[in-house]
């Protein structure tokens, strides 16, 4: 007995994350997902004060050197005033941070219109229901990088 209870107080912090999703999935949120480059993100929007969790970690915590990350991805609850309604829950991997940024970003938007048809025109005059298609260009054989030649000696 006294062995099954030192297992699950030594819960690795995926399966804390896993279990809180797990539980607040008994709840109805809306969830959104967002790509730039190689960075996925997967947002759910759950009722509640405003409070935004990314991989297990506060938002102010995850981009702690950052001032402006707050900002930047809360922007589409800002613009329709939804910034206070919602609680944000998201899994993010991939990339660097600023792709996750924007991932994220693109994923509070598109969960924002499952909650909301009516806001789809606010955030597209905003541009922030377009996916960024760019992506890094793949190394092709005989060059340094993508397109870098190496260097040309005459002699």
């Amino acid at each position: 007995m006294v062995e099954i209870t030192k297992e699950k107080s030594e819960q690795k912090p995926e399966e804390k994350l896993l279990q809180q999703f797990q539980e607040k999935s008994k709840t109805k949120y809306f969830s959104g997902t967002g790509r730039r480059k190689r960075a996925i993100a997967q947002v759910r929007l759950i009722k509640g004060k405003g409070k935004a969790f990314v991989n297990g970690m506060e938002l102010s915590k995850y981009y702690s050197g950052d001032k402006f990350a707050e900002k930047f991805i809360l922007y589409p609850l800002e613009l329709t005033g939804n910034e206070k309604k919602f609680d944000i829950s998201v899994l993010v991997a991939g990339s660097g941070k600023l792709s996750q940024k924007e991932a994220i970003r693109l994923g509070i938007a598109r969960a924002l219109i499952k909650f909301d048809e009516t806001l789809r025109t606010t955030l597209k005059k905003s541009n922030l229901l377009t996916r960024d298609p760019r992506e890094k260009e793949r190394k092709k054989y005989g060059l340094k990088k993508a397109r870098r030649a190496p260097q040309w000696a005459k002699r």
